[in-house]
């Protein structure tokens, strides 16, 4: 199986509009999940935000990025990216992620998500932050 790697930006509150001027740039699709569409709603106000989106074109431009919600610490450029790494089969991510998440910080488990056959969220020991799924058919890759 094959797998991409993605670079997936964190905004507070801006993910949408920079996910469409990417879109704008580089053409393609733009897929978003709100905190609102996936029932994660912690504050009223962050509701209509980026919980998930990405723009995928068929020139190879890929990008990810998301709303980090108010309640977790953000300083722009201290946490700008995370690695996302994707893939087709839950067994290979699951690989990936147990070598990942030794001597690390579990930041998300790794299961299922309302956008993903599988997640996870993991800290390495060198301090990178990795995002590893595998989506749903019905998603853009």
């Amino acid at each position: 199986m094959s797998i991409d790697v993605v670079t997936h930006l964190n905004f507070r509150g801006d993910a949408g509009a920079a996910l469409t001027f990417y879109q704008s740039v580089f053409g393609g699709d733009l897929a978003v999940i709100t905190y609102k569409d996936a029932g994660n709603v912690t504050e009223e106000a962050e509701a209509d935000q980026v919980m998930w989106g990405q723009v995928s074109a068929g020139n190879g431009f890929r990008v990810m990025a998301y709303d980090v919600p108010g309640h977790l610490p953000y300083e722009p450029g201290e946490k700008p990216f995370f690695v996302s790494v994707r893939g087709g089969d839950v067994e290979e991510i699951t690989g990936f992620w147990e070598k990942l998440a030794e001597g690390a910080t579990v930041v998300q488990p790794l299961g299922p998500a309302q956008w993903a056959t599988v997640y996870g969220m993991v800290k390495d020991r060198f301090g990178v932050t990795w995002v590893l799924d595998v989506l749903p058919p019905y998603i853009p890759s």
